[in-house]
């Protein structure tokens, strides 16, 4: 039997929708109560936490990782809200969990939050706190990691050093460009306790894109801190924040305040070239040319190259969107080359840094952000270098394929090729996004495969980073973009992870029947 009479077979004999695509049964999520769309948005405007969550968060510290989530099943059937367990998880997570000795790995726990909650901003209302569930389990896995490494618990702020409101700013700023870690953390407190979100925002997000160390972590870590922050309600900054800067302090060797080491220099250098960006560059023209003459540059140029490209068509009245698009398109472009854990971060970082220069309202901070990010593109790229082969792909020549069927069979059949062939998956997600109006079937089947197959946090972040950034690309350039995606994504066939089956089993225990 041919492959296409296999694949029309299949399609024959297989029902339509979540049956078709593999999803699973996640009926046992119906003992909890349903989380409405309402209550998953949390307008920091309106939010009201439990004004005791501290009991709560040592719930999640001291539960054993085998009863927490019938523990807290538990506690939603009474009454324990989804705006209440979203605040005491990333409370727990900076409380247990170090952000060292690199801004990563089991400091995923934190980083993960604001992507789990994104997918359950999406999800139905049935599914909503299946995203939660995991990011709870993953939390107990880091805590052990945790006390196996060195058993680091954040403690308390020293009172003696905290500087008084009138200085929280400026010494903060001093302790950062000092690399001073005793000093930023005190006076972080203080800037928890006297200044505004946004104030602070400007502050952090200028240091996040900093230094090119950790791969994106600390671009991620600032973006994902305010996102969460927004949705728990600034009134639990002060932990969140004496985390960030403890991790955007991270470092190897000597004081980088004192020396030039490698991963300091676009910073340094983007400073300067900032200056030279002509007044009236965010009203620029979108430009499709000059969006690939920027890509031709990531592919090939270096860091110093890519940033001066970057000044170079904005002095020529580029609209900052064209160059975000190929910042997007350069990320998205390297998941085909070496498809991998740093192509994935090199789009996560760009997803951060997208945000951070949209969130911020300073100028000279919108002009850095997009220079560092045009300066950590090909960075990424020579970081991949060591990791094994890379090919000579671009998005530009990946040429659509149509599927066989049509609808939500068309998806089905997009992803159970995952499992066979990715990049013919990429060319058939590309001919689906480009006969169908509406993406929709083609991204919510792929948050429900990460709900049920992915593995670590790297797919939640993924997954939120792609499907957010699809709809911020010029129509021109966003469908490539998602094929590119099926790189990484899961695909059907893959067994469903051990978090279903955990939750399955804690919801089907005796104190739910």
């Amino acid at each position: 039997m041919s492959p296409s009479s296999t694949r029309r077979e299949f399609l024959r004999s297989a029902a339509t929708g979540s049956a078709l695509l593999g999803l699973g049964d996640l009926s046992f999520l119906s003992r909890l109560r349903p989380v409405s769309a309402a209550e998953a948005r949390l307008d920091s405007r309106v939010v009201r936490l439990h004004p005791e969550i501290e009991p709560l968060v040592r719930l999640l510290e001291e539960t054993p990782r085998e009863r927490l989530l019938e523990e807290v099943g538990l506690r939603i059937r009474k009454g324990l809200s989804y705006r209440e367990l979203l605040a005491a998880l990333p409370l727990a997570g900076v409380r247990n969990v170090e952000p060292r000795p690199n801004v990563g790995f089991k400091f995923h726990a934190v980083l993960v939050v604001n992507s789990a909650h994104l997918a359950s901003l999406s999800s139905p209302d049935s599914d909503r706190w299946l995203p939660i569930f995991w990011a709870l389990d993953y939390f107990k896995d880091s805590q052990a990691r945790d006390l196996m490494e060195r058993n680091w618990t954040m403690g308390p702020v020293d009172e003696s050093k905290v500087p008084p409101p009138q200085r929280a700013r400026e010494a903060f700023q001093e302790a950062m460009d000092r690399w001073d870690e005793g000093a930023a953390d005190a006076a972080a407190a203080a800037l928890a306790r006297i200044a505004g979100p946004q104030e602070v925002f400007e502050i952090f997000c200028r240091y996040g894109a900093r230094d090119f160390r950790s791969i994106g972590h600390k671009a991620i870590f600032v973006a994902n801190a305010w996102r969460t922050l927004g949705a728990i309600g600034w009134q639990h900054s002060e932990p969140v924040l004496r985390s960030l800067a403890y991790a955007l302090l991270f470092h190897e060797g000597e004081n980088p305040a004192t020396r030039d080491a490698p991963p300091d220099r676009p910073w340094r250098r983007n400073q300067e070239l900032a200056g030279r960006i002509p007044a009236g560059w965010q009203g620029g023209k979108p430009d499709a040319q000059a969006t690939r003459e920027m890509l031709d540059t990531l592919r090939e140029g270096s860091d110093e190259e890519a940033s001066r490209k970057a000044v170079y068509l904005l002095e020529r009245g580029i609209a900052p969107r064209s160059l975000w698009d190929a910042l997007l398109e350069g990320a998205g472009e390297l998941l085909l080359r070496q498809p991998g854990i740093v192509a994935l971060h090199a789009v996560t970082t760009t997803n951060a840094l997208h945000h951070a220069y949209h969130g911020s309202a300073v100028d000279a901070t919108r002009r850095l952000l997009l220079l560092q990010n045009a300066a950590f593109l090909p960075l990424f790229r020579e970081a991949m270098k060591g990791r094994g082969a890379m090919q000579n792909r671009r998005l530009s020549d990946l040429e659509p394929l149509e599927p066989e069927a049509k609808g939500p069979q068309a998806v089905a059949e997009i992803f159970a090729e995952v499992g066979r062939d990715r990049e013919r998956a990429s060319r058939m997600a590309l001919s689906y996004l480009r006969s169908e109006p509406d993406p929709r079937g083609l991204v919510d089947a792929a948050r429900r495969l990460v709900f049920l197959k992915g593995n670590d946090s790297h797919d939640y972040k993924f997954s939120s980073a792609v499907l957010e950034d699809y709809f911020h690309l010029s129509s021109e350039f966003r469908d490539r973009y998602l094929a590119a995606s099926l790189f990484i994504l899961p695909g059907s066939a893959e067994p469903d992870n051990e978090l279903v089956k955990r939750t399955r089993a804690a919801l089907s225990s005796r104190a739910f029947l």
